[in-house]
Formats: C-alpha cells, structure tokens, sequence
C-alpha cells in the first residue's frame, strides 16, 4: 500500500536531484554561465569585498628609497540580504487515497504537480535575473476601455499574475487575464473607468517589492548600485547609452565593447537580449557573413556573435535593450541549492493547516551580486 512516507521518500531521493538539475541547467544561457557559491553567505547575508582598481600599492623605486605605503580604504564592501525564493506543491488527501493501490498512479500524480511547479519556478528565475529586485513587468502607456491598458511591452507569460498597477492616487491590485503581444495590451480583472492614468505607471508582481533578485535593471537602473552613489563611484556604474532602433549599426556594437572593456579591464563575453532584437543585430552582420549558427554547448542554445562574443536572445529580456556582459563578474551567492523544507521531524509533506492537503515547499535563499558593475553595459534602443 502506498502512504504519505512513500510520495515523501520519492520526492526526497528522486524528485529534488531532477528539479535541481532542470533549474540549474534550463533557466537561460546568462544563468547557465554565472558562478554559484555559498562561500561568501555569512547567516542570512552574502558578502563580498572588492579590491578598488588601482590602490595596489606597488611602485617602482630605488634600492634606498622608501618601501610603498599600504593603501587604506583599499576595498569595496558589498553586503547583501539573501532573498527567499519558495515554490509549492499542494496534494489532496483524497487523491493520495485514491492512488494508494498503485505505486504507478503515485508517481503519476506527483509528476503532474512537479511539472508545474518546475515550469513555474524556471519562468519566475528567469525573469528575476532581468529585474530590479520590485517585481517589476512593465509599465503603462494609457487605458483603452474598463479592463485593457496598452502597456510598453506584453510578454506572453504575464497571464494569470497578481499585479500592482501604481497611480498617482492608488495601487490597483488585479490579475492580468490576457495578453495581446501584437498591440502591446493586457486584460485584468478590475474596471479602471474610475482611474486616471498619466503613462509611466510601473505593473510590478502584487507584494513583491524588495523581495526578488537584484537583477540587471536594478545594476543598470536608479541611482544607487549596492549602497553606492554610482556619481560617486565610477566602479559601480555601467556602461550605458542610447541609440535609435533604426540608426543601430555594427560600430554601436563594437564601441560598446571596446569601451567597457577598456574602461574596466574586463572582457566581454555574453551580449544578451530579446528575439527581435536578435533579429535586428542578425540582419546588421548578414552582409559581413558573421553570422555563425551554432550551439553553446554550456548555454545550450544557438548565438550568433559580433567580435567573437555570443549573442543570446532570451524571453525574459526586454525588448530594446542590448546586455553586454562579463558572466565571470556574477555570482549567484546561495546559502544552499534547491532543497525541500523540512519541519522538525525532517517531514516535507505537512497538511495544510484548515485543509484536506498536504503540500510541499521547495526552497532556495540566494541574491544576485556582480562584483564588478563597471564591466558591464547597456545600449538602449530608442523608437
């Protein structure tokens, strides 16, 4: 006979070793090349110190001359909170009972719920590496009628959230039923006639503020990079410049490198952004035939290259925008991989409390930190 210990032992022994493969190997190709560590996780905070360029203190001298000082304030400290990152599966009683002749039908079950609950969880990481940590999807442009505002970019995988749409006046919480990529439209649940609306309003995950990632907007985006003033520190600011989606070319790309690697010291090695902006950057290099179709083995997936540097086109990046990064300046600070929450028992199946279920939490207390933001850059692509 099948129990609850049985699905428990299944998840433990079979189900944690694949989810933690999926999600390490299929999230995206910039996820893919980033380092993961718990070596700089001290209790519940990563942190990491960062020698300032150029305070060496190295000189050359005569044989009786004074030795270099020591420099002091040589470092950078980079201390931050790790975020928790949970997904859940939740089981009735009734189907545990109703499979408990088979050992078969157990496994069935169970593989329905982790289906989704790895889908779900390769969606929201991935989406989070390109985010400012507020859960942040996109902005309004203007109401068209009750229930549907154009926004400045709709992404198919927006269905179904929990948004926060923030007024001047107020926040409106609704969940998003529709989306028309085309025209650039969602459908919610709430009647907006009696909201205004200026354009700019941002849509961000409903609760999610200060509680994801610090992804690549929030190192490119705001004033303040990990606590620094990034006018004050040119260590944290990114490349970063503007140029029209039409009058893009070759040479925007190439500047883009040379400056930030001569600037930082770096090398580029990964431009990331959206398919149709591949497209574009693929239709610039067409005459010069650099162009090469072929397959990453680490990402995992097919890139064309401008200098030798791959190009990846992901989901989850936004439109208009063109990532140039050095993926050995990441690293995904973890204080342990995907793991199941367990109770003092060592239980990860627990019944919900109130309910005829038990469900079981995945887990995982991580945070995003570059170590060097001036390696990195951003072209934006303007109409």
């Amino acid at each position: 006979m099948v129990t609850i210990s049985d699905a428990e032992e299944v998840l433990k022994t079979y189900y944690l070793d694949a989810i933690t493969t999926q999600l390490n190997a299929e999230v995206s190709p910039f996820y893919n090349a980033i380092a993961k560590t718990s070596e700089n996780v001290f209790g519940k905070y990563a942190r990491i110190d960062i020698i300032k360029n150029g305070m060496a203190a190295v000189k050359a001298c005569e044989e009786d001359d004074d030795l270099p000082s020591p420099q002091v304030s040589r470092y950078y400290y980079i201390e931050e909170k790790l975020k928790n990152l949970y997904g859940t599966i939740e089981i009735s009683d009734k189907l545990i009972r109703a499979t408990s002749d088979s050992s078969g039908s157990l496994v069935n079950m169970l593989n329905t719920e982790m289906e989704g609950l790895i889908a779900d969880a390769k969606v929201n990481f991935a989406r989070m590496l390109y985010g400012n940590e507020n859960g942040y999807l996109t902005s309004v442009v203007r109401r068209i009628s009750s229930y549907v505002l154009q926004v400045e970019e709709a992404k198919s995988y927006f269905v179904n959230h929990v948004v926060d749409i923030k007024t001047t006046s107020s926040t409106i919480t609704a969940t998003i039923t529709k989306v028309d990529r085309v025209n650039n439209t969602i459908t919610i649940t709430k009647n907006l006639d009696s909201y205004s609306f200026d354009g700019g309003e941002a849509i961000t995950l409903s609760g999610m503020a200060g509680k994801e990632l610090k992804g690549l907007s929030y190192l490119f985006d705001g004033q303040y990079c990990y606590g620094y003033d990034k006018t004050a520190e040119s260590f944290f600011k990114p490349y970063v410049t503007s140029v029209a989606e039409s009058a893009l070319t070759e040479d925007d790309l190439i500047k883009a490198i040379d400056e930030i690697e001569e600037a930082s010291g770096g090398k580029i090695n990964m431009i990331l952004c959206s398919y149709k902006t591949r497209r574009l950057i693929a239709k610039l290099f067409a005459s010069s035939k650099q162009i090469v179709n072929t397959t990453d083995i680490q990402a995992g997936c097919t890139s064309i290259f401008v200098n030798t540097v791959p190009v990846y086109a992901d989901a989850y990046c936004p439109d208009g925008r063109i990532y140039f990064l050095n993926t050995d300046d990441f690293v995904l600070c973890q204080l342990c991989d995907w793991s199941w929450l367990e109770n003092e028992s060592g239980r990860v199946l627990t019944q919900v409390p109130g309910k005829a279920a038990f469900s079981a939490t995945l887990v995982k207390y991580a945070e995003l930190i570059c170590k060097r933001p001036c390696g990195q850059g951003l072209i934006k692509l303007t109409d």
